[in-house]
């Protein structure tokens, strides 16, 4: 089972310029208004939800986020410390 974060924007280019900084290398996407991203380490979401919350006043972009399959979780600024805490006790090695 993987965990799976996915992003989504109504506006062209968003999503690839967050994702250009956040990976610190140019990104392609053919789609620019989705991503989607399957992790097998549950816990290295933990870094990109922290990013996405520091630099949500700069992209309009949406995080979804499931670790369970077949249900997601919207990722605000109100849930996304609960979310990484919920991480670290879900996945504690």
């Amino acid at each position: 089972m993987y965990t799976v974060v996915n992003l989504y924007s109504n506006i062209s280019g968003e999503i690839t310029k967050f994702l250009s900084s956040y990976y610190e290398k140019e990104i392609h996407l053919e789609n620019d208004l989705k991503w989607e991203n399957q992790y097998e380490n549950s816990i290295e979401i933990a870094d990109i939800i922290g990013a996405f919350i520091d630099n949500n006043d700069k992209y309009n972009i949406n995080m979804w986020v499931s670790l369970d399959e077949g249900a997601f979780f919207n990722v605000t600024n109100d849930n996304a410390d609960s979310i990484i805490r919920y991480l670290y006790e879900r996945y504690p090695y």
